[in-house]
């Protein structure tokens, strides 16, 4: 037996959607509603909706009595939208924004209350983006922890395919609110995204004015989904061919979920964006994500830049969670190679073809016993946390803060020692020896193979590796290549002071 207020529930999106493509009612665009955050100075907040063609619409920013500013435009013709620039705002709030239809004296009023100004990001990925506070460690302790974040507002776009690019989100599954334990942890993988919640804390409580955080993700999903058609296209993404069913389990068709779950939001002005994606790439065109990533980085931006009328920054502020580990029955270079081409083959961001970019380090979160399964770790908040110092230093540029742990700047064959010394940009911490963590490529007869090269001495910023298990040539190193390369938070290498892991990476030695 179906209840009636189920029925309701599943003809709403329809009503809606019949009313918008219709072009019959005078509404602001879904995403805009009581309780919204609005970017603040130095862009200007978008506002628009749908309306009457021809007529004039008037966009009123108030605080109590007081007129803020007013925006004057019309409906367009063949679009049936309206869309104002607001006047760059300071962070703060509430407001309310009211919107007036006028057509032959017919006056229609519609107001949004509780309107706080702030920074606004997007949270995009798959199942360990969409993972809730309900899921991961410490989740009560977390879902009570609300009462002083009342101005972290959370959005939550419903799970929904589209075959074309469209105007406005079709369906919402969590209007903007302000956190609670129940809309934090409504259950597993639905809304609210842990991750976003938890780097928008991060992000209050440094910079102490309101945040809007939007979470769109849907688990199993291939970067092609997220991708639009152009961006594929520059790629040399193959057509639709048959996707392996073991990684991908969500929707993995091109630009479907770009189509209905990005592209609706591409006129609101953004700060930046958060990411956490490519578990479902690891048999599926994995040797393309090099550029696909990248590729979708850009072509995000020059849409939402160009949507939001060159509000939203043109490079603005992307940052992504690196993988974490999986416990895999089949040996394969999957996770470490995605790893890598998560950072368009450099080993960092930012970089030349990522730049504006940051990322988190996961390798050392793993997590044999999570529920999930091992791909779904539950500490989400020291991802959140690493996140978050990279969005300081490259989206808030904080000076002087470490953001990401020690990178090799230097290695050299120390032949007659039987020797490789390897020098880093900052300091390190050698927090225990590994004897497989690093490998070496060792060629002699035109064949090469990986061996381990295990630690020897180290101090501040060198560590030397013994490589006399080589009776040919090295010509490459590599760390952490490998699907679960350590325990949790147990790498051999951290900074020393921001217990940030050395990421992974594969360089080739040349005398």
């Amino acid at each position: 037996m179906v209840t009636p207020g189920l029925v309701v529930g599943l003809l709403l999106p329809l009503i809606l959607w019949a009313d918008k493509s219709a072009g019959i009612g005078f509404r602001f665009a879904s995403y805009i509603s009581n309780n919204v955050v609005l970017q603040k100075e130095p862009a200007g907040a978008v506002i628009w909706g749908f309306g009457t063609p021809g007529a004039t619409v008037t966009v009123t920013l108030c605080q109590g009595q007081e007129t803020i500013m007013k925006k004057v435009t019309s409906v367009k013709a063949h679009s049936n939208t309206w869309m104002v620039v607001l006047d760059p705002m300071k962070p703060g709030g509430p407001f309310e924004v009211m919107a007036q239809q006028t057509l032959e004296k017919i006056n229609f009023t519609m107001r949004v209350h509780d309107v706080l100004f702030g920074d606004v990001w997007l949270c995009s990925g798959q199942s360990n983006m969409q993972m809730t506070v309900l899921q991961i460690l410490n989740a009560t302790r977390e879902l009570s922890n609300t009462a002083a974040y009342q101005s972290v507002r959370i959005f939550s776009v419903s799970p929904i395919q589209a075959e074309q690019e469209l105007e406005d989100l079709v369906a919402v599954d969590l209007q903007w609110s302000k956190p609670t334990e129940e809309n934090l942890g409504h259950g597993n993988f639905t809304y609210m995204s842990a991750v976003c919640w938890l780097f928008g804390r991060h992000l209050y409580d440094t910079l102490q004015y309101p945040i809007g955080l939007i979470s769109s993700s849907w688990g199993g999903t291939p970067i092609e989904a997220w991708s639009s058609r152009r961006s594929l296209k520059a790629c040399g993404v193959p057509k639709q061919g048959s996707v392996p069913s073991d990684t991908v389990t969500g929707p993995a068709k091109h630009s479907v979920l770009w189509n209905a779950m990005i592209h609706p939001l591409c006129s609101m002005t953004l700060k930046g964006v958060v990411w956490y994606q490519g578990e479902s790439n690891i048999n599926y065109n994995m040797d393309l994500y090099n550029c696909t990533f990248p590729a979708l980085i850009e072509d995000w931006r020059q849409t939402f830049h160009h949507g939001s009328q060159g509000q939203t920054e043109q490079y603005f502020p992307f940052g992504f969670v690196q993988l974490s580990s999986y416990l895999s029955k089949i040996r394969s270079d999957g996770f470490p190679q995605i790893r890598w081409h998560q950072t368009a083959d450099f080993g960092y961001v930012p970089n030349l073809k990522m730049p504006n970019t940051f990322m988190a380090v996961a390798m050392d979160l793993c997590d044999r016993e999570s529920p999930f399964g091992s791909i779904h770790p539950r500490d989400k908040q020291t991802v959140a946390y690493r996140l978050h110092l990279g969005a300081r230093a490259v989206a808030y540029g904080e000076k002087n803060l470490t953001f990401q742990g020690p990178l090799p700047e230097k290695i050299e064959r120390l032949a007659h020692k039987g020797l490789l010394n390897v020098t880093y940009y900052q300091e390190i911490q050698v927090q225990k020896r590994d004897n497989k963590i690093f490998e070496i490529s060792c060629c002699s007869d035109h064949q090469c193979k990986w061996l381990p090269a295990s630690m020897n001495t180290f101090s501040t910023q060198t560590l030397t590796l013994t490589i006399n298990s080589c009776h040919g040539t090295v010509v490459a190193l590599r760390y952490a290549w490998t699907t679960w390369p350590c325990e949790y938070k147990q790498c051999p290498l951290y900074h020393p002071s921001s217990a940030l892991p050395a990421p992974p990476f594969i360089a080739f030695i040349t005398d």
